[in-house]
């Protein structure tokens, strides 16, 4: 991690580039992410574009250029931001991946409707409803199941990731 983003993308970029050289990957799964709630009166806005930027807007670019490098004709680009930044109140400071409009072929963006059930997560949320977190189980199935072309949504499209008691399924998010 660094405090700077040319610093981490050339940092990522050649460790990426020394372990692949010219090969070609069937994906690239980005699933660092998130959500910066908030407006422009909250005290804490700089802290939480600083983050955002950092966590989810560095990862989703420099995960896009790798894209154009190194993934497969045909391969799976995910980047991922969470469904709240989608339909946001107004004036939010969310993040949302608007890169899924560019040019680049196989990007699909997921859009975790609540939280992801991550360790770190758990650890800071521990009073939270669990039964309503994503598995991350069934975000690497679902990814497992799109890098082998089963019901993989089209290239651009926005799916959001539902959890309800327990269960999680996929639909079409619309902006």
């Amino acid at each position: 991690m660094s405090d700077s983003f040319v610093e981490q993308a050339n940092q990522v970029t050649e460790d990426v580039e020394k372990l692949l050289g010219e090969k070609k990957v069937d994906a690239i799964l980005c699933v660092a992410g998130g959500w910066a709630g908030g407006n422009a009166k909250a005290k804490s806005l700089y802290k939480n574009c600083d983050l955002m930027w950092k966590q989810s807007v560095w990862t989703s670019t420099i995960s896009s250029h790798l894209a154009t490098k190194h993934l497969k004709e045909g391969g799976l680009l995910t980047l991922t931001g969470a469904k709240a930044a989608l339909t946001g109140t107004p004036g939010d400071i969310g993040n949302i991946h608007h890169m899924h409009e560019t040019a680049i072929e196989g990007l699909i963006c997921l859009c975790p409707r609540v939280t992801l059930d991550t360790p770190m997560n758990r650890k800071y949320m521990p009073d939270a409803d669990f039964n309503s977190w994503t598995p991350l189980d069934f975000i690497a199935e679902t990814f497992y199941d799109w890098v082998t072309g089963k019901d993989r949504p089209s290239s651009g499209s926005l799916i959001q990731v539902v959890t309800t008691g327990g269960n999680t399924h996929l639909t079409a998010a619309n902006l």
